[in-house]
């Protein structure tokens, strides 16, 4: 069955650096997508960032790009959320997602497979 773990969220102040990671298990993630998503108090969960795990193509939200880098290590089946200039904004609870091939990176609807979030917390 199909795991997503999230870890390396955590409090920073504005400004500030954070790598969340992703550790896939379950399958083999090949013909898969991996996003990130995230969620803030009362809002819907949005796209943040993906990953085409076979050839490494990337995909950004406007409000990220320039600042958030998404990256995956095959050796370790991870995934990567490198986020930079930190700003208060950014706080949500930030989502792992894995889907099937290529298509419709910033729909969550074509993530069939979710982690359990992990928290982030920008202060300004």
């Amino acid at each position: 069955q199909v795991q997503l773990v999230e870890s390396g969220g955590g409090l920073v102040q504005a400004g500030g650096s954070l790598r969340l990671s992703c550790a896939a298990s379950g399958r083999t993630f090949s013909s898969y997508k991996m996003g990130w998503f995230r969620q803030a108090p009362g809002k819907e969960r949005e796209f943040v960032a993906a990953i085409i795990w076979s050839g490494g193509s990337t995909y950004y939200a406007d409000s990220v790009k320039g600042r958030f880098t998404i990256s995956r290590d095959n050796a370790k089946n991870t995934v990567y959320l490198q986020m930079v200039s930190l700003k208060p904004e950014d706080t949500a609870v930030y989502y792992c997602a894995a889907g099937r091939g290529p298509q419709n990176v910033r729909m969550k609807d074509d993530y069939g497979y979710w982690g359990q979030g992990t928290q982030v917390t920008v202060s300004s």
